[in-house]
């Protein structure tokens, strides 16, 4: 999967990174023509095959890859690309305007009233 310029310069390495979700989903887009046993997704990817089961799972719930026991596949591609851009925009946002802290959420909302509770000026 191509990643932005970015990303590119940045990065010295890709590998090491990555989550195990795009470890598996690169390895499953990268041979498409097969469907592949929880066991073999492990062993070529590296990952505890207890990890990949739960992976797998979340994956699924995505549609982002396609199950029929006891074998799996890489799912829609269209949406695996929206997935990925969303991902990287994420991270993006994340790194120039700083990650979101929920309890700052929280603190900042308890100092007024909602929006649809002022009064009209």
């Amino acid at each position: 999967m191509p990643i932005d310029i970015e990303t590119f310069e940045r990065e010295s390495e890709f590998d090491s990174e990555r989550t195990n979700a795009e470890r598996i989903l690169s390895f499953l887009l990268t041979n498409d023509d097969k469907a592949f046993r929880r066991q073999e997704i492990a062993d070529a990817t590296d990952i505890d095959p207890n990890a990949v089961s739960a992976v797998l799972s979340r994956l699924k719930e995505r549609n982002l890859v396609r199950h029929k026991p006891p074998y799996w596949a890489v799912g829609d591609r269209e949406r695996i690309r929206r997935a990925v851009d969303f991902s990287l925009s994420l991270e993006t946002l994340n790194e120039r305007l700083g990650t979101e802290d929920m309890d700052e959420w929280r603190d900042a909302a308890a100092d007024g009233p909602h929006p649809n509770e002022r009064e009209h000026e």
